[in-house]
């Protein structure tokens, strides 16, 4: 038995028949919307101004570096060194630079 799967775009806007399905985002946001040939036209006239003065994003996002086994060490000796001294940091985070600078350990 064969069976016939269709579908039938509809127009987002005005519940006509959509010939696209057109894809954009705004800020962190991507959407879809499903429009006929004219209500795109239309969309990109409107978007035209912007996109001409846009630029693309780069490739890939740029994760930061993983801490390395050398630098949590260096870490270490630095609140190693803060307690020495009597300053008080804490356990986890971020060591505050002007610690790390009066630490005077090298890299």
């Amino acid at each position: 038995m064969a069976q016939r799967v269709s579908v039938a775009l509809e127009d987002d806007l005005d519940g006509g028949p959509a010939d696209e399905t057109v894809r954009f985002g705004v800020g962190s946001a991507e959407y879809e919307i499903d429009l006929s040939e004219k209500n795109a036209a239309k969309l990109r006239q409107r978007l035209a101004p912007f996109v001409e003065h846009a630029r693309k994003p780069a490739k890939g996002q740029s994760r930061p570096a993983a801490r390395t086994a050398a630098s949590r060490q260096h870490s270490a000796d630095i609140r190693a060194w803060a307690a020495a001294q009597g300053i008080v940091i804490s356990e986890r985070g971020r060591i505050p630079a002007t610690v790390v600078a009066a630490s005077a350990l090298p890299r």
